[in-house]
């Protein structure tokens, strides 16, 4: 394909003396710089952006992007309708992969693992914290099933918006049952860095007994190629 556009991945990479001790505080690290390039540059409009896969019945994979909401020592989160395709994919199959990516720093964070609905609190304190559209939005979306036409989709959100107006409130629209969240509980995180000539950098924390992503003990680093 000679109409095929080349770029060369001028990023700094990632080195074994600069790998943080524990994935937690490398992925921290990582946002950070994410975050703050995003605010600088904006070239990196949404760093929080996670793509999550996972199978369904037949062993069929499917991916999509969410926004990483939670991310601490047990992992990183985001909050969904749990009956959607998501949610019922992870119901029959816990295991889960998930990927942050920023093109415009030649970086990228691999999550495998597997999945685990944030407890209940959790999630009402998140959803509570959401603009009051929203969370009008969470019931008016039945998440990944077919819907008539666009008209359909805004009629049903006038309906809940009527039922539930906005007062100001954190607790002006219920939590929806159906609502939750999931935790990547991870067994492998790895750093991706771009560099020249595709000579990429890939640094891999592998999981070796229990404990949490800031559990130096609870991991080994291992370098991949390219």
């Amino acid at each position: 394909m000679s109409d095929v556009r080349r770029i060369d991945y001028t990023g700094e990479g990632l080195s074994e003396a600069e790998l943080a001790p524990t994935p937690f505080q490398q992925v921290r690290r990582w946002l950070d710089d994410a975050a703050a390039r995003s605010e600088a540059r904006g070239d990196v409009p949404e760093p929080y952006a996670l793509s999550v896969a996972t199978v369904d019945a037949d062993g069929t994979p499917n991916v999509r992007t969410v926004l990483m909401r939670l991310f601490d020592e047990t992992g990183p989160a985001f909050l969904t309708n749990t009956s959607s395709t998501k949610g019922s994919e992870l119901a029959g199959n816990s295991r889960v992969a998930a990927s942050l990516t920023w093109p415009a720093m030649f970086r990228a964070i691999r999550f495998r693992g597997s999945a685990e609905l944030l407890d209940r609190d959790v999630v009402t304190a998140y959803f509570g914290s959401r603009p009051w559209g929203s969370r009008i939005s969470a019931w008016a979306s039945q998440q990944s099933q077919p819907v008539a036409s666009r008209a359909e989709l805004e009629q049903a959100y006038e309906t809940y918006a009527a039922r539930w107006p906005d007062r100001g409130n954190v607790d002006d629209v219920p939590v929806p049952d159906f609502w939750g969240g999931y935790r990547i509980r991870c067994d492998e995180v790895e750093f991706w860095g771009g560099r020249s000539n595709r000579l990429h950098d890939r640094l891999v924390f592998t999981r070796v007994t229990e404990g949490t992503l800031d559990d130096v003990n609870a991991w080994t680093v291992s370098r991949r190629q390219p």
